[in-house]
């Protein structure tokens, strides 16, 4: 499968990396808005085209897949010209950034018959499976509560700062706790109840959102750009509890049963040796391509808009508006 990169950023980086170590995933094409930084990516990654333009990139036929890794404001713009251009689309997270790009996306998709996929890379890796087999064998009871924290210093970051580039913890970090949640307890959600810090350019800074669900279950979510946290979750039930060492990329899974001393660690779970993480939404990108689908099973398009409406409910409490909207 060729597979072509819009946009030479971070992460960008990233995933040329976990091409080189992809068997079956061949490193085709970089772009660039500046043939200069296009060829020196190409160069540095072993890809063997660089385009100086987008829209000279898309013009190539030998692409199957297109990753776009431009800011969140540009998702929807360049998703729209690689489908239109005929091209399969994985597309980073957050997938848009409002409900309203995200149908006119998936609705482009369906009419061209071409895969788009977002790429929120916890919902396609092996520790998805094992905390769901985890939890449905009943190894912990019946759950409860979930909590989920993601913190990282990246204020200084200008992207992130940008409302005109759609900055804010919300469509870079919240998304992932709010996807944690999500593959714990589902979607229906009875009451959603957020609040953040903004920052001086007006997007938020720090977010915490309190999410109830029926039956008395809950979730709480804590993000920040202004500090490292210790990016931790945990899946609370009724005889025990699961620890999920690192939710953006699971490191580790610890079980823990009720103690008279307090919590007994029961068994630690590595999680599988991987590339950078990345590897494995490619990889379903490939499978479905090769099936002929258009969405991938990881995260359908009909999850993809669930996350977007509730990051549009998350904002519209939090009273944040982007200029472009």
């Amino acid at each position: 499968m060729n597979l072509a990169i819009l946009g030479c950023g971070g992460i960008a980086r990233t995933m040329a990396v976990t091409v080189a170590g992809l068997k079956d995933v061949n490193a085709y094409a970089a772009g660039s808005r500046s043939i200069e930084k296009a060829e020196a990516f190409a160069k540095e990654f072993g890809f063997e085209k660089a385009y100086g333009s987008y829209e000279e990139m898309l013009e190539d036929d030998k692409i199957d897949l297109v990753y776009i890794a431009v800011p969140h404001s540009h998702h929807h713009e360049w998703t729209i010209k690689a489908l239109n251009a005929g091209k399969n689309v994985l597309c980073e997270k957050a997938f848009a950034v409002n409900e309203k790009q995200t149908r006119e996306m998936i609705e482009l998709s369906e009419k061209k018959n071409l895969l788009l996929a977002e790429a929120i890379w916890p919902r396609y890796m092996p520790s998805r499976r094992i905390l769901t087999e985890i939890i449905e064998q009943g190894t912990i009871g019946r759950v409860r509560t979930v909590s989920a924290n993601l913190g990282y210093k990246i204020a200084q970051n200008e992207r992130l700062v940008k409302p005109e580039l759609a900055g804010g913890c919300l469509l870079d970090l919240t998304v992932y706790t709010l996807n944690f949640a999500s593959m714990v307890w589902g979607d229906d959600i009875k009451k959603i109840s957020a609040s953040c810090v903004m920052t001086d350019t007006g997007v938020d800074g720090q977010d915490t959102v309190m999410i109830e669900y029926g039956d008395g279950r809950m979730a709480s979510l804590f993000t920040t750009m202004y500090t490292l946290t210790n990016r931790m979750g945990l899946i609370a039930g009724e005889e025990g509890f699961i620890e999920v060492q690192n939710i953006n990329n699971p490191e580790e899974i610890r079980i823990y049963s009720p103690d008279r001393n307090g919590p007994k660690l029961e068994k630690r779970i590595e999680v599988p040796a991987q590339i950078t993480g990345y590897e494995y939404e490619v990889l379903s990108c490939m499978k479905a391509i090769d099936e002929g689908k258009i969405e991938c099973p990881e995260m359908p398009h009909s999850q993809t808009i669930q996350i977007m409406c509730q990051m549009d409910e998350i904002r519209r409490q939090f009273g944040i508006k982007y200029p472009f909207e």
